[in-house]
Formats: structure tokens, sequence, C-alpha cells
């Protein structure tokens, strides 16, 4: 087959140039003068010669470059002109010319030309594109005409078995207007819906911009409801990890699209300069962060991605995601818990990371609200034994991820994760490298959210349990988030938290009424009241915090106060449970000297509670 299509393009080619040089001897000569056919019939062979040559030494003819793409007309244009201005050349050099010396040149030219078109119609008939009035299947609409939107209805007329049958483009672009990709043409904006959707017959409408905004989609969306019809959406690249736009990845609308999907600016060439070519080490990559935090820092090509958890099952789960295997038997996977000093501590000696992303912590609030003194072990000693280990084998970069319930804490969760943020601002003080914390709040879809709770609830016909009617969140996409940490790391000083834009709060009964509407199905709502250190509305940034945007415009800095691991450790875990509590509070609230005693400030605490 490949010998076939070789000898075929070989053939076109020399019937071009042919063709072209006739055209160009019948033109210049104009029956003025006699014709000089035995001459111009070896410069013909000559220019065929060169141009075969040429093109099998650049693999012109050997499939190094699709039909008719644009890095076979580069390629094109080279070998014909090479080829041309050989020819030129030696005629010119001959005495007398064989040929009018422009002859040349302008076959040459006149050739080119023929070549692209002989190249384009082979590749119009070769394309195995279903028909556009295919009966089986659902008439669609695609919003956005730019070049994801084309490659997309390519893939859909490609591959009929998708169901998916393109009629229309939808796009605001005035550039756009009259545009046709692939026989589809562009019908009229996103404004336009109610009444191209009458015009086509469409049932499914196919939102095919990566990079869109919630908006965008909510309003796609609502009016898709209104006329009764289907709303599905491409994923973003950050979703998918690559540029291409197949009918495979498209998929149904779901709250990530509604609440996420902004466009982040990522400043690539600083993530690489730290990242890149080091020795990374993710503290609970199994988790939601971790695993995502683990599939972006692979793609910068860091020199080993040391991937570090207590939980076997979701090491296995990060790995696979990866590599596409989950063998478990290679040094990319650690099992370790953070909570064993001693054996984190080897496990860094060991390994000697030079880039540490700390994402291990227990999150749940209520559960820690009743189990208070895992919150200690893990979230705050926990933090203190990751910042030990990378002190002292000299990470240069160290990131900690922490959460928006630091912000004026008024939960077990919030407190731990506020002594973990001001025990990584005094290791900053202490040690060399950067230290930093990166605060956000809730991601969609992670293990244990409200998404993943209300889906649920609604798959099991309810009720759905809403805390309170007026309750807000922030929420951003794991991928966006993630992006922002790994921005963050790259930009942030030495001990600051660095605090992701979350955009504006969203009220979860929105979102839980958003869902119900989205499954079709009569769902009831019910409140529940807040729940112990439980807020109405969260806070990125405490009451003596100040929004201070940093060099990226999605990531504000604010300054923590620092607190020596020596006083964690020194509290008494075998205290009293409000002894911990009241731990927890001075820990925040208080200043370093206030908290140091000369007999030990934990000890002290436990006795009195």
């Amino acid at each position: 087959m490949r010998g076939r299509r070789t000898a075929m393009l070989m053939a076109l080619d020399a019937l071009a140039l042919a063709a072209a040089y006739f055209f160009a001897v019948v033109v210049r000569y104009d029956g003025l003068s006699p014709v000089p056919w035995r001459h111009a019939a070896l410069v013909v062979v000559a220019a065929v010669a060169l141009q075969w040559a040429i093109g099998l030494v650049g693999r012109l003819y050997r499939g190094r470059v699709g039909v008719a793409t644009n890095e076979e007309t580069l390629l094109l244009g080279t070998a014909t002109a090479a080829a041309g201005l050989v020819v030129f050349i030696a005629n010119a050099l001959t005495d007398p010319l064989w040929i009018a010396r422009s002859l040349p040149l302008t076959a040459t030219f006149f050739g080119f030309f023929l070549m692209l078109t002989t190249r384009a119609l082979w590749r119009r008939l070769t394309m195995r594109l279903a028909p556009l009035t295919a009966a089986a299947g659902q008439r669609t609409l695609v919003v956005g005409a730019g070049a994801s939107g084309a490659r997309l209805v390519h893939s859909m007329r490609s591959h009929p078995e998708s169901g998916l049958v393109p009629v229309g483009f939808l796009d605001d672009d005035p550039w756009m207007r009259k545009r046709r990709h692939f026989g589809v043409p562009v019908l009229g904006t996103v404004a336009d819906l109610e009444r191209v959707v009458l015009v086509t017959g469409a049932t499914t409408v196919v939102v095919a911009i990566p990079s869109a905004s919630k908006e965008l989609i909510r309003t796609v969306v609502d009016r898709c409801t209104d006329l009764g019809i289907t709303a599905k959406v491409l994923p973003s690249f950050a979703e998918t990890f690559a540029s291409k736009a197949d009918v495979r990845d498209v998929r149904d609308v779901d709250m990530r699209d509604l609440l996420g999907r902004a466009a982040i600016q990522t400043d690539l060439a600083s993530i690489a300069g730290y990242v890149t070519g080091k020795r990374v080490l993710v503290t609970g990559a199994g988790g939601s962060i971790g695993s995502e935090l683990c599939r972006q820092l692979h793609r910068f090509g860091p020199a080993e991605l040391i991937m570090l958890d207590r939980d076997e099952s979701a090491l296995h789960g990060v790995q696979l995601s990866i590599h596409g295997r989950a063998l478990l038997d290679s040094p990319d996977v650690v099992l370790n818990d953070i909570r064993d000093e001693v054996a984190l501590r080897r496990v860094f000696e060991d390994r000697r990371p030079e880039v540490v992303f700390h994402a291990a912590a227990l999150k749940h609030l209520p559960m820690l609200e009743q189990y208070p003194h895992e919150a200690m072990k893990t979230n705050v000693l926990g933090t203190a034994n990751v910042l030990e280990a990378a002190a002292a084998v000299g990470v240069t970069t160290f990131v900690n991820i922490s959460t928006d319930k630091a912000a004026d804490p008024t939960s077990v969760l919030g407190y731990s994760k506020r002594a973990a943020e001001r025990l990584t601002a005094d290791m900053a003080r202490r040690a060399e490298g950067a230290y930093l914390s990166v605060r956000f709040g809730n991601v969609l879809g992670s293990r244990g959210s409200v998404l993943h709770t209300f889906t649920a609830q609604i798959e099991a016909g309810g009720p759905v349990t809403v805390v309170h009617p007026e309750v807000t969140r922030y929420f951003m996409t794991v991928e966006e988030a993630v992006q922002l940490v790994i921005q963050a790391g790259a930009i942030g000083e030495d001990g600051e938290v660095m605090i992701l834009d979350m955009g504006q709060p969203v009220k979860i009964v929105d979102m839980a009424q958003q869902l119900i509407a989205m499954s079709g199905k009569s769902v009831e709502i019910v409140y529940t009241g807040l729940r112990d250190g439980e807020k109405l509305h969260e806070e990125l940034f405490g009451a003596a915090e100040s929004d201070e945007r940093s060099k990226h415009p999605l990531v504000s800095h604010a300054h923590v106060e620092p607190l020596s691991v020596d006083v964690v450790r020194s509290f008494d875990l075998g205290a009293h449970h409000l002894g911990l509590l009241q731990a927890f509070e001075d820990w925040v609230h208080g200043s370093e000297s206030e908290l140091v005693g000369a007999h030990g400030y934990g000890r002290a605490h436990g006795e009195a509670s």
C-alpha cells in the first residue's frame, strides 16, 4: 500500500511538471519563433528527476508527512523550488540557451500550484466522511467554529458510529460568518440558538471551545433546557492533557463545567525552571489533589517523580493514570505514612528530593471535630515531620497545600491547617530554600466532595441534604487548582501563604437545584443545619490579611506568623480533648513568644485540662 502511494504521488508530480512546462512553452513562444520541443523535453526530464531525487531524500514520498497537510506543503515547496533553481541555473549556463531563460521559473511556480491542487483533491477524495444527511444520529450544532470546532466536525463525520451528525456551527466572532468546515456552515451566533434549532431540527448542542467560560456554558445549558434539547461539551485541554478535538471525548455537561473551566495563563518557563530535571516528591500522592499534581508535574519532565502515600490502592490508581500500567514495583511509588517520622526521614535521605509538594492531610471537617487528635497527628505533627525531613536534605522548594478553612478558623480542620501554614513559615526562616503554603477552597469532584454526595443522593431518589439555605462555598476544578498551585510554587516568596483566586462563592442550594434539574428527576431538598465548627460563608483571607496580588493575576499572597516545631512537639497528646482544642486556638492566635513556656507549653495545658 505504501509503495503504491509513493508511486502515485511521484507520477502526479511528474505529470504536473510536464503540464506546467508544456503550458509555459506554448505561452512563451506563441508561434513567434520555432519551439525547441526536443530541448524542452530534456529539461522536463531533468526537472522531474531532480524533483523525485530531492523528494525521496527528504522522504516527501515516503510518508514522512500527511498528504495536503501544512507540513507537506512546506516540504513540497522546498523540494520543488530547489529542483527548479537547479534547472534554471543549468539552463542559464548553456550557450546557446536550450529554452528561454524565464521558462524554468514560470513552469516551477505553475507546477507547484498543480501539485498542491492534485494533493488537495487526493485528500478530499480519500476522506471517509459520513454524509451530512445521515439518517441515523442526532442532528448536532457545534458552538465554536475555530480550530477545535473544525476538528470536532471532522471527527464526527469520520466516526458516524458516534451518533452525532453536524448540521451547523454557532459562533459569536463576526469573522466566522459564512464560513464552512468540511461542508458544515456557520449559521449564526449563540443568541440565534433557538432560530437555528428550529431551522435545522437539531437535538444536540456541543460546546467545542475547550477554554469556554462557565458563563458561556451556563448560557448554552439554560437555553438548551428551555428548548428541550441536549447540551454537551468538549473537555478542556487541562482535563484531557491534549489539544485534539475528538468526538469520542464529547461528554454531558456537569457541575465542573458550570463552576469551573476558567482560562488560566501559566508561565511555563518559570514552572519548568524549578521542576524540569529535578527530583520532585509529592506526599498524599493518591488523593484528589496529590494525584492531579503528579499527573501535571509528570508533563514538565522532572528527573524523578516520587509519589508517596500510605494508601497502596491510591498509589496504584495514580501510577496507572500516568503510565498506563501499575505494577507497583518501581521506585516512583513509596508506601509511607507521614506520621512515622523515622521512616519518613529514611525516604528523604535515600531519595533526596529537591522539590516537595505536601498534599497529605485529613480534610473532612465533621470527622475531625469528633477526632481532633487525628488532625493533630496528621495535619500538624505530620506536616512538621515532612518539613524537618525536607530541611535535612536541603529541599530547594517546599509547597504546603492548605485550605480556606485556615482563614480565621472555627473548626479543628481549620485550626490544624492554620498551624501547618505557620509551621511552614517558621521553617522558611530557619532553612535554606523556599518554603511556602498555597490556600484555596473546595475542589470539585474530589473524593467525598459535596458534588459526589449530591449526585449519589439524586441517583437514590433523594432527599438532597443541604446544611443551610444561605450557605456558600468557593469552588474550583482540580485541574485549575493544581495549575495554580504549581504556578504559585514558581512565584511564591519564602514564608508566604499564596491564596488562589476562587472567583465568586456559590450558594450550595443553587448547586443542588442545578444538579436536580440536570437529572430530570423530582427530588426534595432537606436542610439539616450547620454542624459544629462549620461556617455559613467561607473566607479565603483572614481578618488581618489583605488581598495583595503577586506576579500572577489569580494568585495573592499574605504574611503568616511563624510557629516553632518545638512548640507543637511539646504538646502532650495524652491530654484531654479540650486541652488540645485550646492548644489549637493558642497556636493560631498567639505569637510564638507567648506560646513557648519554660516548662513546655503543651504539658502545662494538658495538666490544666
